[in-house]
């Protein structure tokens, strides 16, 4: 059964940090693009950060550079998302996802994807 399941979320107030782990099993994800979405109560979802199976990583959304790093281990077939100076407009449900091969922009080129874990800053 493959599955990608994400871990890490909560409650935390304004300025804090947390991360976020994402682990595949059932499936090597060692040839797949990454990452993280996260989507809101009314909102489209958007891609927050990817990392490539080689290492290369992007920070996509504007709002969360230089506050959100992503990583990759390949031997644990997980990535992880560093949240530090967490604001309320951070608040969300955060998404793991997968793909084969490249990086896309967008939610729709991605096959896999986690159940979520929710991110609340107040």
């Amino acid at each position: 059964h493959v599955q990608l399941v994400e871990s890490g979320g909560g409650s935390v107030q304004t300025g804090g940090s947390l991360r976020l782990s994402c682990t595949g099993s059932g499936y090597n994800y060692r040839n797949h693009c990454m990452g993280f979405f996260r989507q809101g109560p009314g909102d489209q979802r958007e891609e927050v950060a990817t990392v490539r199976s080689g290492g290369v990583s992007r920070v996509a959304l504007d709002s969360v550079k230089g506050r959100f790093t992503i990583s990759r281990d390949i031997a644990k077939n997980s990535i992880f998302l560093q949240m530090d100076n967490l604001q309320p407009e951070d608040t969300s449900m955060y998404y793991c996802a997968a793909r084969f091969g490249s990086c896309l922009e967008g939610s729709a080129y991605y096959e896999d994807w986690g159940p979520g874990t929710q991110v609340t800053v107040s």
